[in-house]
Parts: C-alpha cells; structure tokens; sequence
C-alpha cells in the first residue's frame, strides 16, 4: 500500500468505519456462535436452530436498504449513528427481561438486523473520502471490519460457559458502547456527498441489468461468507461433537481467515482487475464447497478445506466492491444497500438451508451442494460480462481503475 493512499482521504473516518462494522458483526452473528448452549436451553430442532441464526442475516439484508436510504437523505455519519443506538437498546432488553423461548430468541435477531445493516454504512462513509484508483483498498480496509465474527466466534461460547449465555448479551454492550464514543468524534462525512434521491430514483437503478449482477455476485461471495460464518459453530458441534467453545474456535479460524484477506482481495483488485480476482475466487470457492460437502470424516481435514472456502469468499467481497464504485459511484449509497442486502440473503438461505436439510435429511450436504453449484454460477455470470464491463464502463479512457 502506497502513501497515496493515505493521502488521499481520511484516515480517521476509514478507522471509525471500520471499527463501526467490525463491532457491529461481532453482534450481528453472536446467535450462530452461541447456537449450541441457545438450542440446549430452549429445546430447540436442527430446522430451529439453522432459522434462529437466519434470521438477523434475512433481517439485516432486508435493513440495509433502510440504511442505504437513511445514508443518502442523513448522511452516513447520521444514519450510523441511529444504527448503533438501536442495536445498544435491543441488547439491554433482552441482558434485563431474558430470552425464554424460539420466538423471543428469532425477535432479538431481527432487531439484531441493525447491526448487519451498518455495512450500507461503513461503505459509502469511507468511499466518498477516495478517488477510483484506490477504491479497492478503501472499501478492503472498511469491509475487514467483518472479522468481528471472529470476535463473536472466539470468545462467546467461552463467555456463555463463564457468565451464562444471556449475560453476553450485556457484555456485548461493553464494546458496543466505547465504539459509539469513538465513531462519534473521529466519523467524518465526505464533502462528496450526492444530494439525496427519491424513491423512484432508488427503484431506477434496479432498471440496469448490472446492477442485477452485482447483487448476485454479491449474494454468493458474502452469503457465503456470512451464511457459513453463522452456522459453523453449530456444524462443528452437530457433524463432529466437537464441545461449543472448541466449535467456536474452529469457526474463530474459518471466519479469520476470511476477515483477514478482505482487504487484499480489494488491493489484488485494483491491481489485476475486479474481474480476474472474482473468477479465480469462485472457481476455489466452489471446488471447496463441494468437497466439504463429501463429509470428511477428519474433523481437521475439514477445517482446512472450510478455510479455503473462507480465503476465497473473502477476497471475493473485496473484489466486488472494487467494481461496484467503478459503475455506480454518484448512486453508491443505494447501491451498497442493494448489494449488501443480496449479500445478506445470499447469507439467509446458506445458514437456513443448512438446518433444513440437517433436519430433513440428516445432514448438510444438500445445502453445501446447492450452495458451491451457485458459485458455479457466478462464475458462468460473470464470464459472460466481462468482456462489455471492459468495453464500456471499464474502457482506460473512462476509468483509472483497472476491471
């Protein structure tokens, strides 16, 4: 990373976003890694429990559209500022009356959609701050912040064994609240601010077929990411009884690993091109995911193929955010909300499909099947493209950043 980066924007508001959407990821996944002890003391199926950590990715796809509006009409500091505030308030109520049962348990989560939805906000809140050529590097470093599922992953099992698993709801609100403190002095808004849109304008970018791509793209590389990031802890402890806090620390490894080179598969963009990155990503991505899906009987064996799944959607994300600015800059705030929502169901269906057919058909591989076939998809999806993205949009003349 050259000094031109930094020059070229705004560190301090770069660092808030992503300590924003690194906290903020912590809580929204907090379900998946504590699903073994929440299942046990509620009694709940295989089909249950795959829903109860679906349901604040399902909520939070759905929210960041909200987001991305709130974004465009208050300005991304603002509308961050709300989503933390609202997450803080429905983690106190469920710390002080508790989680008695799988309705109450699936209400937290949808509340916990708030937190999710900050990525329509860390986004754009560190993209207005740079020029195209390092927009890869900027949204890399701002969208690392979802190695706060590693967080979620390595210490809430541990906590829950410690404290019981509803008190970590009251710990949680311990960073929750020194990252509200930081965000708020250090998050700047970009004086590049486009006035905002209305309605009609949002549903105007769903009339360009690209902007249909990115979504799909978008819902294989972070449904993926998140799908699984969500459901390992519970996969680990049902395929392999493994113990909650060893599952939690498999998981831990997992989502690090894809947390970790988020920004690099952003930098690799902007150096070879979002295209190229994207494809060799899907083609591990799904080579990964149907070899999981075999069943490996080495506990080991798995670990070390899930996290090069992992490896490959997390550069995967970072590469889509490298061409999303390069297409839709003056409509990034909707955009983000758009992508990151596919991204979010993408997420919704990986982590539910998988309970479904735990519960249907006594174990996973159904849902990794449908899932690697997906990016098999893309893949095909994106080769058709590339050729006019380059030709268009993406031609040397128009943009100085490399498809």
């Amino acid at each position: 990373m050259n000094t031109s980066f930094w020059k070229a924007g705004h560190a301090p508001t770069l660092f808030a976003a992503f300590l924003y959407f690194d906290i903020s990821f912590m809580v929204w996944v907090m379900l998946g890694p504590l699903g073994v002890q929440i299942a046990s003391s509620l009694g709940l199926n295989a089909a249950q429990k795959g829903m109860m950590v679906a349901t604040p990715v399902l909520a939070g796809a759905l929210l960041r559209i909200v987001m991305g509006m709130l974004v465009d009409h208050l300005k991304p500091r603002m509308a961050g500022i709300i989503g933390q505030i609202v997450v803080m308030l429905a983690l106190a109520a469920a710390w002080m009356l508790g989680i008695h049962d799988f309705r109450q348990i699936l209400i937290l989560g949808a509340f916990l959609g708030f937190a999710g939805a900050s990525f329509a906000v860390a986004l754009p809140l560190a993209s207005r701050w740079y020029p195209p050529e390092h927009q890869g590097t900027a949204l890399g470093i701002a969208g690392a912040g979802n190695s706060g599922t590693v967080l979620a992953a390595l210490f809430a099992p541990t906590l829950a064994l410690w404290y019981g698993w509803n008190n970590v709801m009251g710990l949680a609100l311990i960073p929750l609240c020194l990252t509200f403190a930081i965000y708020f002095f250090l998050a700047k808004d970009s004086p590049e601010c486009p006035p905002p849109k209305t309605l009609s304008e949002y549903l105007q970018v769903l009339k360009d077929r690209d902007a249909w791509w990115f979504m799909f793209f978008y819902s294989v590389t972070f449904g993926g990411f998140v799908g699984l990031a969500s459901s390992l802890t519970i996969y680990f402890h049902d395929q392999y009884g493994l113990a909650a806090v060893k599952a939690g620390y498999y998981t831990a490894a997992c989502v690090f690993a894809g947390s970790l080179v988020r920004p690099m598969g952003g930098a690799l963009a902007d150096r070879i091109g979002g295209v190229r990155t994207l494809s060799f990503m899907y083609v591990i991505a799904s080579i990964s995911l149907f070899v999981m899906s075999s069943g490996l009987n080495d506990v080991n064996a798995t670990l070390a193929v899930c996290v090069c799944a992992m490896l490959a959607l997390g550069m995967g994300n970072g590469a889509v955010f490298q061409l999303v600015p390069q297409r839709f800059r003056k409509e990034i705030g909707v955009m983000t909300g758009l992508v990151g929502m596919a991204g979010g169901i993408g997420g919704f269906y990986l982590a539910f499909s998988l309970g479904y057919f735990k519960q249907h058909t006594g174990d996973y591989r159904m849902g990794l099947i449908i899932f690697a076939g997906l990016a098999v998809l893309a893949l095909t999806g994106l080769s058709s493209v590339k050729k006019r993205w380059r030709t268009t949009w993406g031609a040397l003349n128009l943009s100085a950043a490399k498809i």
